[in-house]
C-alpha cells in the first residue's frame, strides 16, 4: 500500500466511519477501520458488526490494490492534528502503516484486512428512492420515542413499514407513540415491515443529511441498507414484532384543542420546574377557552399557569408527563398544535394543525 490524498477530503468520510466504530470491543480487530485502495478510489469501512458504514473516496491517480486495516480513533487523531493543506501519504511496511505529512511521521500497528468481518450482502425485498433531507425530517420527527434498552427489545428501534408509494415510521416505548408518513415511489404487493435498532436509525438520521441529494433504500429481512453516491450503510433488523400501532391511534376523542405551539411549550417548561423530578406529571384542566397547567411536588411546591385556547368543550383535567408533551411540541413544524381528548383515562393524539403527515399519542397519567 502506497497512495497519497489531501488531509480535507479524507477527514470527513474518516469521521463518519470512526463515528460507527465501538471504542470497547471484544475483538481487537472491531476498533479497526478497514482501508481498501483500488485504482483511483479508496474505500474505509468500519463495523460493530450489527453496523456497517464504507466511505468512497476519489483519488487524484491510481494505485495498485491494497488493504489493511489500522486504529480508527488514532488514525482519526492523526489526520485531525495535522495542518489544513497537508498532503497525507500513507506507505504500508512490514506490517506497520506509515504515515508522513510534511515533516510528521507517524507508524501505526496494523491487522490483516482478511480478519476484517463484513456484514453479508442481502438481497434487498424492497427498494426505492427518496431525498436525504425528506427522510432525515421523518426520522427527526419520529426518533424520539423510541425505547431505550427496554426487555422488549423490539421497541429499541424505528419500524420502516413500506406499502405501495407510502413509508411509514413509528416509534414507541410503551407511553408514548410517534407516527410518520412519506410519499415515496414503491410498488409492492402487501406492507413490509423491518425494525431498524436505535443505532442504526440515529446514524441514519446523522450521516444522510444533503437536502439535495437522492438515495437508495434497501430493505431484506435481515438487513436495511441505505446508499448515496459515496457512502454505503449497512444495519441489520431487530428480529421481532413490532406492535400493531394502528390501534394505539385514539379513534374517539371529541374534544379538540388548538393552541399556539410556542405559547403552550413555554408554559410547560416553566410549569415543569417544580414538577415531581422523578415522574414529571403535570396536570391540564380544559375549560371553555382556556388551558390551565398545574404541577406539585413532594415539597409541597406549587406552579400554575393559564393560557388561552380554541377549544369548546366540557371541563376536563387529565394528567401527563410533561417531558413526553414537550418532546412531539419540539418536533411540530407549524405555529398550532391539536390536542385530541376523550377522557381524563384515554390518550391524547397530538397533531399539527397544518400537516397530517405525523401524529403523536402520548399515555395519560394518574396524579
Amino acid at each position: 500500500m502506497n497512495f497519497s490524498i489531501e488531509r480535507e477530503k479524507l477527514l470527513k468520510p474518516l469521521q463518519q466511519v470512526v463515528g460507527v466504530v465501538e471504542r470497547r470491543q471484544t475483538l481487537p480487530v472491531l476498533s479497526n477501520v478497514l482501508m481498501v485502495v483500488d485504482g483511483d478510489t479508496l474505500a474505509l469501512t468500519g463495523t460493530d458488526l450489527e453496523v456497517e458504514l464504507v466511505a468512497r473516496i476519489g483519488l487524484e491517480q491510481s494505485f495498485s490494490h491494497a488493504e489493511i486495516t489500522v486504529p480508527a480513533k488514532k488514525l482519526l487523531d492523526i489526520c485531525k492534528s495535522l495542518p489544513e493543506e497537508s498532503q497525507i501519504q500513507f506507505i504500508l511496511e512490514d506490517q506497520k502503516l506509515l504515515i508522513k505529512a510534511g515533516r510528521s511521521k507517524f507508524s501505526l500497528a496494523t491487522l490483516p484486512a482478511n480478519e476484517f468481518p463484513n456484514l453479508e450482502d442481502a438481497v434487498g425485498q424492497v427498494s426505492f428512492s427518496m431525498n436525504q433531507g425528506y427522510l432525515k425530517s421523518v426520522i427527526d420527527r419520529t426518533a424520539f420515542a423510541m425505547a431505550q434498552q427496554d426487555v422488549r427489545f423490539y421497541l429499541n428501534g424505528m419500524l420502516f413499514e413500506v406499502s405501495t408509494n407510502l413509508l411509514r415510521t413509528v416509534a414507541t416505548d410503551g407511553h408514548r407513540l410517534a407516527l410518520c408518513k412519506a410519499q415515496i415511489q414503491c410498488e409492492v404487493e402487501k406492507p413490509f415491515q423491518s425494525i431498524v435498532p436505535r443505532k442504526g436509525v440515529l446514524e441514519l438520521a446523522k450521516l444522510f443529511s444533503d437536502v439535495d441529494a437522492d438515495i437508495s433504500i434497501a430493505l431484506s429481512g435481515n438487513h436495511i441498507r441505505v446508499e448515496s453516491a459515496d457512502l454505503r450503510f449497512t444495519s441489520k433488523l431487530i428480529d421481532g414484532k413490532f406492535p400493531d400501532y394502528e390501534r394505539v391511534l385514539p379513534k374517539q376523542g371529541d374534544k379538540n384543542v388548538l393552541a399556539d405551539k410556542t405559547e403552550m411549550r413555554q408554559c410547560f417548561s416553566r410549569v415543569a420546574i417544580l414538577s415531581n423530578e422523578k415522574y414529571r406529571g403535570v396536570r391540564l384542566r380544559l375549560e371553555s377557552g382556556n388551558l390551565t397547567t398545574v404541577a406539585n411536588n413532594p415539597e409541597q411546591e406549587e406552579a400554575e399557569e393559564s393560557i388561552n385556547v380554541d377549544y369548546q368543550g366540557g371541563e376536563l383535567e387529565i394528567g401527563f408527563n410533561v417531558n413526553y408533551l414537550l418532546d412531539v411540541l419540539n418536533v411540530i413544524r407549524s405555529d398550532t398544535v391539536k390536542l385530541q381528548l376523550a377522557d381524563s383515562n384515554s390518550s391524547a393524539l397530538v397533531t399539527d394543525a397544518e400537516d397530517d403527515s405525523a401524529s403523536y399519542v402520548v399515555m395519560p397519567m394518574r396524579l
